[in-house]
Order: structure tokens, then sequence, then C-alpha cells
């Protein structure tokens, strides 16, 4: 994606280090953040500087490539990179893509820490290349002129390159369709208020911040054609883990007959998970819900309270839409039903 005139892929990997766009501070500033060690990488996906399923997934990559790089002459080695796998595996339980790139690269650092770092490279640009074929199968879906509801933020920021449920959405611009993209603000982080709303701006899509609550509202008014969204694990029966309102979304879609779409490459899909039942739920800090931050009238950084004094959040970060919502699934190797059988010839 283009800032301020330069390319920039969300995470990336120079020698030892691994480097990514500090999205916590998104979109008052704009920062690169370098991780040195594989537990500063584990940290950053913890505290969301780095956050969404591909992303997550390279950068879990990367940190699992770097600790093979940091014990290379540790007597213990092998002791110690398992257990900077398990402390990258428990940074986001919930999200497929970090076991799927930590198990990867884990085997070719096996051989060597030059191979571990390879097979980091090649983990995220497949992220990448994944992405743009999501938006190229994506963009069909639409009409020369619609209006699309997203929630949370399933763009170039959550993933290495393009993103998964906005990719659709650029390359549908690209080709002259007129889209227009009604934005969850996506409480309590406010991944699409705050990144989403960021990365339509800078590609000139037209867009509009909406409170989650008025997505029915817009939808009874017919001003919704098509609701496209992430996913951070799917099940083998189609079952989709995504941000905390996804499951609400689906519902009042399927209600008011409005097209459901999910948008994830095939390293989402957790064959081994029969169910959405078996899908961890991330539980994360009360204070993301109680406290808010910004910026004040000089531009410096401000925290504050929002709720009322004394009063406990209980802040889950994911829910699970039932497959029987969902119309249908964008990956790089086709869109498919939200079914195992369809599901199953894709992973084949």
């Amino acid at each position: 994606m283009l800032v301020n005139e330069k390319m920039y892929q969300t995470v990336w990997i120079e020698g030892s280090s691994v480097f990514m766009i500090q999205q916590n501070l998104l979109p008052f500033q704009f920062e690169i953040y370098e991780c040195k060690t594989y537990f500063d990488t584990c940290l950053a996906i913890t505290d969301m500087t780095i956050r969404g399923a591909g992303a997550i997934g390279a950068a879990a990559g990367y940190a699992m490539a770097q600790a093979f790089l940091q014990f290379r002459d540790d007597d213990e080695r092998a002791v110690r990179v398992r257990e900077a796998r398990q402390d990258i595996e428990h940074t986001r339980p919930t999200a497929r893509n970090l076991f799927y790139a930590v198990e990867r690269v884990y085997h070719a650092g096996l051989i060597s820490p030059e191979s571990a770092v390879v097979e980091s490279q090649k983990v995220a640009q497949k992220d990448a290349s994944d992405s743009k074929i999501i938006g190229e199968l994506g963009s069909g879906l639409f009409n020369k002129k619609a209006n699309i509801l997203t929630h949370c933020n399933a763009g170039w920021l959550a993933f290495v390159d393009y993103g998964t449920a906005l990719a659709p959405i650029y390359l549908a611009a690209k080709q002259g369709k007129e889209v227009f993209v009604y934005v969850d603000e996506t409480r309590p982080r406010n991944q699409g208020g705050k990144l989403t709303a960021w990365e339509l701006h800078n590609n000139n899509i037209p867009h509009v911040i909406i409170p989650d609550n008025s997505a029915a509202t817009l939808m009874a008014q017919g001003k919704i054609d098509l609701v496209i969204v992430g996913a951070d694990r799917i099940a083998a029966n189609g079952d989709v883990a995504n941000k905390i309102g996804t499951l609400g979304r689906a519902i009042l879609a399927n209600e008011y007959n409005i097209p459901f779409y999910v948008a994830a490459p095939t390293s989402t899909i957790d064959i081994n998970c029969p169910t959405g039942k078996e899908i961890p739920i991330e539980e994360r800090n009360p204070d993301e819900v109680l406290y808010q931050w910004g910026i004040d009238s000089n531009g410096n950084p401000i925290q504050v309270r929002i709720c009322s004094p004394g009063s406990e959040a209980l802040n889950l970060a994911f829910d699970v839409t039932p497959a029987k919502y969902i119309t249908g699934i964008i990956t790089e190797k086709g869109i498919v039903k939200a079914h195992h059988q369809s599901i199953k010839t894709i992973m084949d």
C-alpha cells in the first residue's frame, strides 16, 4: 500500500529484526516498529501493535524464525526453540493463520535457521498473493454500483498486503465500479473507525463510519447491498470465528435477504476443527471496553474512561457465526459454500 508516497507491506523481516506498522498509533500517527527478538514480536502480537489474521500469521512466522536465529548457538537450542514456539502460539489463541505459519517455519527451522527465515518469507508472500486473488474473485460479486457493509478491519493492515474483505473493494474500484462502504466502528477497539476508514481514505474509496448499532436500520432501509467480513478461523463445517459483532451482522443480513460473504485464505481454515464450538474465543483486557484513547486538541495521545467508575466489563474478542448464515466463503481457490463438503474440495 502507498503511504506518504512509499510502498509498504504490513510486516517484514530484515536480518534478525522484524519490522511492522505500529497499528496502535493509527490513524493519528504512522510509525514503523522494530522487534529485535522473538519475544518482542510476541509482545507486539499480544498488545495488537500488529493485528489481523494474515498479519498475525506472518508476524508469528517471523517470530519463529527469530527464535531459531536467536538460539543458534545455545547449548539447549532445541528446548529454547520449543519454548519459543509455545510462547508464540499463546499470543492470540483464536487466530488459525498464526498456528499455520508457526508450524511451517518450525519444521523448516529444524533444517537450519536460514531455512526458517526463507520459509517465513514464503508464508508472508503467499499471504499477499492469496489476498490479491481473493480481491479479484470477490470483485466479481459487485454490480456496477454497490453499497457494502464491512465489520472490523480485514484490509491491507490485517494482512501482508491487499487484505481479504477490503481486497474486492479495492479491485472493484480499479475496475471502475462505484463502491460505497459503510464502515462499522467496531467497538471496543474501533478497528473499523480507525483502521478500515484510514485505509479507505488513503485509497480514495467513498465511505462513512457508522455506529455499530445502526447496521440494522441501514439494512431495513435498503441501503446495504452486500456484507463482507474477514475471518480469524473457519471450522471444517463452515462456521466462522471473527471479530465480536460479526454474528449479529450475519443474523441481520439473513433477516433482510442480504448476501453475507466471508473473505479468507485457505490458511484460515482449520480442517481439524469440526465446528465453531471447538474454536477457542479469546477474552481480552476489560480496560479496552472501559477506556478509549484518541488525541486531544493539541494532537497529543490521551486515554479517558468512558464507563461508570466501579463497573466491570466483559471483553470477548470474537464470536462464531454458524455456517447457515453465510452465503459463501471467498478464498484464493474460489468461492465456496460454507459447508464441509465444499470446503473439503479446496483443502484436498
